[in-house]
């Protein structure tokens, strides 16, 4: 499959969007209450164009308007910054999380026949995005610093891709344990997250409800070896216990297991788990799979706009990167429909390049 049967216009890159059930939310809340020009639905499409093609600032986005294609797609012929600019401080960032839940239920669609080695298997994990301290007074962490902290959940669409089932967003002073009561919840699942997440009261708490998880344990944890499990020749696990983790004043009233095991670098690392069902071996892959969710981060930060935002306020922050997860979706959409083995990335520059040849071929004057 080539980019000339892959894509045919911006139109269908984003023909997944359910624009019926956005248009009920806008409704619901009076978004477009007086609008005469830029509607909820214009600026979803506009920004997304503006994601995919990597535009700098609302004056490279108001001068897409100029081609003629998008104009009928837009219902406009022409907008202003200062249109742009209120547009995106107005909508209400929960509208594009609802599009944003929607399209997460179409990927799980697509993706559960393809792919069930590891729908059991959810990620968490964070990432900072820093911000200038003067333009963004309200997201101050610091007396010098600024920035937002999004909250995520993964789980795995294919043997390559990723995809996000949940996310919140706080400020960066916001602990990592902070967030785990809703990103943890679905009982028989496996979670897998990062030594900021570690809480010995949220341990006790998932092995009770049958959630299952697994954590790397910090180097100075308290831990009292009950049993060692034998370890299978010609592995990378260097052992296999069953513990209890803590001091008596501060401690896992479950006995839970300890793997030691080398990460995909060569550097030592400890495991901790409920889980009992599975081999050392299994469970120290599953562990070196939260390694996706770096990669998750690296190519949003990377191939979709997210560092460099439109606007400076808590709303165009927020709008933005509900924005550039959308993108992100609606890529990973257009891959499992097709079947490609190609690359999000690649994928990706063909639509960029297919959809700014078919705009300008389109531009007046």
């Amino acid at each position: 499959m080539d980019k000339n049967t892959l894509f045919s216009s911006f139109g269908k890159y984003v023909s997944p969007i359910n624009i019926v059930k956005l248009q009920q939310g806008i409704d619901q809340i009076g978004q477009d209450k007086y609008v005469k020009k830029l509607t909820t639905k214009a600026y979803l499409l506009l920004f997304l164009h503006a994601q995919l093609q990597q535009r700098e600032g609302l004056r490279a986005i108001a001068d897409d308007v100029c081609s003629k294609e998008f104009q009928r797609t837009l219902g406009l012929s022409s907008i202003s910054l200062s249109q742009l600019s209120r547009k995106n401080n107005q909508v209400e960032p929960a509208l594009l999380e609802e599009i944003l839940i929607d399209l997460v239920g179409q990927i799980q669609r697509l993706s559960s026949s393809a792919y069930s080695l590891r729908t059991d298997i959810k990620i968490i994990d964070s990432t900072t995005i820093g911000l200038f301290l003067q333009k963004y007074k309200w997201a101050a962490s610091r007396k010098s610093k600024a920035g937002i902290k999004i909250h995520l959940r993964l789980v795995f669409a294919n043997q390559q891709d990723v995809y996000l089932e949940k996310i919140t967003i706080t400020p960066t002073k916001s602990n990592d344990r902070t967030q785990m009561e809703s990103l943890v919840e679905a009982i028989g699942a496996m979670y897998v997250f990062d030594q900021g997440y570690v809480d010995y009261e949220k341990f006790d708490d998932h092995t009770d409800k049958g959630i299952f998880f697994a954590s790397r344990l910090k180097d100075n944890a308290e831990i009292r070896h009950l049993y060692a499990f034998k370890i299978p020749l010609e592995t990378a696990v260097l052992s296999d216990s069953m513990i209890l983790l803590g001091t008596p004043q501060k401690r896992v009233d479950n006995v839970l297991r300890l793997i030691e095991t080398l990460d995909s670098k060569g550097n030592h690392i400890r495991i901790i788990t409920n889980r009992f069902d599975l081999e050392a071996e299994e469970l120290s892959d599953i562990y070196r799979c939260r390694w996706q969710v770096e990669l998750f981060f690296k190519w949003i930060k990377q191939h979709v706009k997210i560092k460099n935002f439109y606007g400076t306020s808590d709303k165009a922050v927020q709008n933005q990167v509900f924005i550039a997860l959308i993108a992100y979706c609606l890529l990973l959409i257009v891959k499992l429909e097709r079947n490609s083995h190609h690359s999000l990335l690649q994928i990706s520059r063909w639509l960029k390049c297919f959809s700014g040849r078919r705009l300008s071929s389109g531009s007046a004057g």
